[in-house]
């Protein structure tokens, strides 16, 4: 009979998973003070706020031993990302285009956050969503949590998607009063279920942009998925509730 004695490397790789351990609490924890901040403390400060912690994001990973190609990062794989990415956004826009000319889901872009001049629509669609949401998001959901937790892609892309659509529970709040198909059709169920709808909602659209990640190989893709769906969306609203 042998003996499986404890190799030199068995300590190294239990240390790299405790770390990585404390680091996914971490990163749990300043997401979770992030949202609050973001979405109720500090408005004003969105864009260099959410800039800030994705950089700390960033910095906890690399401490944490997680790599660039880990984190989606990495320059290997950036120009089939970036294909990928036009492709994903060039879907985004077909599917508005078609939404757009059907009467059952045109209700769906008559939002009234997108109410108000050109250029405050232009800021959001072309500087706020795409360096105050889409930066920490992406950077947050797709690349520092899953690669924190590990285990596999699938185990990542449930946990991290699980966790953004807990992200949307304040954001949800008060939609069924913006936007005319939520209010049609959700209006009268009541809050709870009304923010349990949007979390179930991101986080399908978490599964469908971490899959957009492993098909890149890079961030670039669900980032450029991402920007098209918002910012497309912001316009597309903008235009169909302007005179």
């Amino acid at each position: 009979m042998t003996t499986l004695e404890a190799g030199p490397g068995l300590p190294v790789r239990a240390g790299r998973t405790v770390r990585r351990r404390l680091g996914l609490f971490s990163a749990i924890t300043i997401m979770a003070a992030s949202n609050v901040v973001s979405n109720r403390v500090w408005p004003e400060a969105y864009i260099p706020w959410n800039l800030a912690v994705a950089a700390i994001l960033l910095v906890l990973a690399r401490r944490c031993g997680v790599t660039w190609g880990d984190l989606g990062l990495g320059s290997a794989r950036l120009r089939r990302a970036l294909l990928h990415g036009g492709l994903a956004a060039a879907a985004v826009g077909l599917i508005y285009l078609v939404a757009v000319t059907l009467p059952a889901t045109r209700p769906a872009f008559l939002d009234a956050r997108a109410a108000g001049p050109l250029s405050s629509v232009l800021f959001a669609a072309l500087v706020r969503i795409p360096l105050g949401t889409v930066v920490l998001e992406e950077t947050a959901f797709r690349g520092v949590l899953p690669a924190l937790v590990g285990g596999g892609w699938w185990r990542g892309t449930l946990v991290s998607s699980a966790l953004f659509g807990l992200w949307h529970v304040l954001p949800s709040m008060g939609m069924s009063s913006a936007n005319a198909a939520v209010g049609e059709y959700v209006g009268g169920w009541g809050t709870v279920a009304q923010v349990a709808l949007a979390v179930l909602g991101t986080f399908a659209a978490g599964v469908l942009l971490c899959a957009w990640r492993r098909w890149g190989g890079h961030l670039v893709t669900p980032m450029l998925a991402h920007l098209a769906t918002n910012s497309l969306g912001v316009l597309v609203a903008w235009w169909m509730i302007t005179p």
